[in-house]
């Protein structure tokens, strides 16, 4: 019986991947594998990692993170590595072309009209409706995945604009939808992204709030895989919302859930495992 394991932010942690597998037995002629993204970067195999998922073919679905987004802009060169990158041996490596093709052309959100479940890497921006996200998707995938990936990749970071307003236009707009398909934890009560923030939910400053807990939160009856956060420990205590990263590169466990009856399966990382 086929079986849809959506897996948490992996971040090269390549022996742990292959445990979990181990665990849930996983079977690449019949079962398919959903990632919430944050592929790489931080951990030590991340090319290991790069190249597995691509090998899976049509068996998986994967979404893009933060870090994995840092990756292509530090390969197209208008990203400079962080000390603590551990992104060299893809830079290197003599597939590094193919892997980096096949990244770009990952989506920010995947599921939507034909899924019960939809996976993105940090969530849906409150104010979004679920069909307008994937539109707002759509955008920056067309632009990432042009002959011209630069010309989104050289203006991505930044924290501003930290508020949705559908008259942005070029890389303000470009970046504001990835920064809450990628990077949003906290949000204000009118959906404002707080991104300097990353202490733990319970001593955050009381007028911000996760992005999930939102008032009138326009995606609230949508069924939402995320990672990103690894604070949470994968859990949010509401219904529809379901945290996958617990915080496996950081000496903690990596995490699956079967879709089809929400059941979880974790493996702790080895501190001794590459």
């Amino acid at each position: 019986m086929m079986s849809t394991y959506a897996i948490g932010d992996i971040q090269g942690c390549f022996s742990t991947l292959q445990a979990l597998l181990a665990k849930i037995h996983f079977d690449p002629k019949q079962d398919r594998l959903w990632f919430t993204g944050d592929l790489v970067n931080r951990g030590p195999q991340s090319l290991e990692v790069l190249r597995f998922i691509k090998d899976l073919g049509d068996q998986h679905d994967t979404v893009l993170g933060n870090h994995d987004l840092h990756l292509l802009a530090v390969a197209y060169g208008v990203g400079k590595s962080a000390q603590k990158d551990t992104l060299q041996a893809i830079l290197a490596a003599p597939d590094r072309h193919e892997l980096i093709e096949w990244l770009r052309h990952r989506p920010l959100l995947h599921g939507g009209d034909h899924h019960h479940y939809v996976l993105t890497h940090a969530g849906i921006a409150p104010q979004w409706s679920l069909t307008q996200a994937i539109a707002l998707a759509k955008e920056v995938e067309t632009v990432l995945r042009s002959d011209r990936p630069e010309l989104f990749l050289r203006h991505m970071y930044g924290n501003q604009p930290d508020q949705w307003q559908e008259t942005l236009q070029g890389p303000e707009r470009w970046r504001c939808i990835t920064n809450y398909f990628t990077r949003m934890r906290f949000c204000y009560a009118d959906g404002r992204l707080e991104l300097a923030y990353k202490g733990k939910r319970e001593h955050a400053p009381q007028d911000l709030m996760p992005w999930f807990l939102v008032p009138d939160r326009r995606n609230a009856d949508v069924d939402i895989l995320f990672g990103h956060w690894a604070a949470l420990g994968g859990v949010t205590d509401i219904p529809h919302v379901y945290a996958l990263d617990t915080g496996c590169v950081w000496g903690h466990a990596l995490t699956a859930m079967r879709l089809e009856d929400q059941q979880r399966f974790s493996v702790q990382r080895d501190p001794a495992s590459p």
